[in-house]
């Protein structure tokens, strides 16, 4: 190396640890946890036994109590939390950040009915098991999983079982990061709580082998002034934001497709405008009408006027009874149908009542499946019930691997340039189209079938 070189290397590297120097400075850490007892902190939901031992909080399993939580008492809005633990490797635990207390009654997917009162809010899950969601965000009590650690493969190596974890959480407005061990983990877009209390939490059991497991918390710490954002990094971001688009979605190449006041940058399939009757958009909405309930044969189906090879497509939906609709992709208008136009399609349904979920194979023609192709491995916590937003994603890469997920699952998962894929469609309706899912690039579609149906927070990033 030359002498230039190493001192230009030098400057460079002082500069950096001069910035790292300055902004530790403006750090302002406020201390939660005493190391002594448990003061600042009331015990909710739960009777976990929770105590302090050697400087450290421990909180123990304890049989048929729900989950127990060890809040703060007071709320807190923008921050940046840090905490350290060691868990039982058969334990499942979370940090609870923005929650609060509220009727068990209140309409949410999960309930507890041994208290009129229960902890909702989101939750940094910690799960040591072979799962590997540590660092995922889940909503306690109200929608359940918002980003799950699929979400970030890579970083579900960020965990260490049986040792010491370093949990940072950001909250900065709507925008909420996680990192487990200096890993980015999950970056979540979200408005359902601006401020609550923070909690460590001892999960329920209801097996007798579980009794007596611990957790121990230390170096519980938080910052409210000054705040200084982590660096940005390229971790996917779910934004449950409606008809949405944030900064840091901006920077990774993600924009709308439907800017919910206006039918632009659409156009009936097979057709240079928009149908005039059927689909309508409405307080920030794009809705199909109810109609013959015949496929295609009231406004007709509408396309983007672009066209896509390899990308990321997030879109809500919302059905109503019996609805029927879908998402295709890789749709060209070649064929020129008098029905629905051809593409490999995310299937939209009425699983319960539509005739069209029992038809097929194996399931094939049920909500969020690859139509007529693959059905959607569902575990019955992914669909929300008739009349709720769900939230789809589509992601076709540039290899020719497809995914479907349903509200932060994944349940198709398959590989268009495989034999296998092939022979699925040999035995499909799609048998007698030639290349049936083989085109190069096309148009994404919604789908009219005579029902229903609405869409909002239609947005796309193209892959290379």
């Amino acid at each position: 190396m030359s002498r230039i070189k190493f001192i230009l290397g030098m400057v460079v590297l002082f500069g950096c640890i001069t910035e790292v120097q300055a902004q530790r400075k403006t750090e302002q850490w406020e201390i939660l946890f005493n190391g002594k007892d448990l003061k600042g902190f009331k015990q909710l939901n739960g009777k976990a036994k929770y105590v302090v031992e050697h400087g450290e909080i421990v909180g123990t399993t304890v049989m048929n109590e729900p989950n127990s939580f060890l809040a703060t008492e007071k709320d807190y809005g923008d921050f940046i939390f840090e905490v350290d633990f060691k868990v039982n490797p058969n334990m499942n635990s979370g940090v609870q950040f923005r929650s609060e207390m509220k009727d068990a009654n209140d309409k949410c997917n999960v309930t507890d009915k041994k208290t009129p009162n229960r902890v909702h809010g989101y939750q940094m899950e910690i799960d040591p098991s072979d799962r590997g969601w540590s660092g995922g965000i889940y909503d306690e009590a109200r929608k359940g999983w918002l980003y799950s650690m699929e979400n970030n493969p890579a970083a579900k190596k960020a965990f260490k079982n049986n040792d010491w974890n370093h949990y940072r959480i950001e909250c900065f407005g709507n925008s909420i990061r996680t990192w487990v061990n200096g890993i980015a983990c999950a970056h979540l877009i979200d408005d359902q709580t601006a401020k609550g209390f923070i909690a460590l939490q001892v999960h329920a059991i209801n097996d007798i082998k579980n009794v007596g497991e611990e957790i121990r918390w230390k170096n519980v710490r938080i910052q409210t002034k000054n705040l200084q954002p982590s660096p940005d990094d390229d971790v996917y971001v779910v934004n449950t934001l409606v008809n949405n688009v944030s900064a840091d979605e901006k920077r990774l190449g993600v924009r709308l497709l439907f800017d919910g006041k206006t039918t632009n940058g659409w156009r009936g399939a097979n057709k240079d405008t928009f149908p005039s009757k059927t689909w309508y958009v409405s307080d920030g909405t794009m809705n199909v009408l109810k109609g013959a309930n015949a496929e295609s044969q009231n406004g007709g189906d509408i396309v983007t006027s672009e066209e896509f090879h390899a990308f990321d497509l997030q879109f809500e939906f919302k059905i109503t009874d019996t609805a029927n609709s879908g998402v295709k992709y890789f749709v060209t208008e070649k064929e020129k149908t008098n029905g629905s136009a051809i593409g490999l399609e995310y299937q939209i349904l009425d699983d319960g009542k539509h005739p069209d979920a029992k038809l097929g194979s194996i399931g094939n023609r049920t909500m969020s499946s690859l139509y007529d192709l693959i059905p959607a491995k569902k575990n019955g916590r992914e669909k929300l019930p008739v009349g709720e937003w769900n939230r789809g994603r589509i992601i076709v890469f540039p290899n020719g691997n497809i995914e479907h997920w349903l509200n932060g699952w994944k349940v198709v998962e398959y590989d268009r340039t495989a034999m296998y894929f092939k022979a699925l469609i040999a035995r499909s309706k799609y048998a007698s189209i030639p290349n049936f899912g083989m085109a190069e690039k096309g148009h994404i579609l919604l789908q009219e079938h005579g029902t229903n149906v609405s869409f909002r927070s239609i947005k796309i990033r193209e892959l290379k």
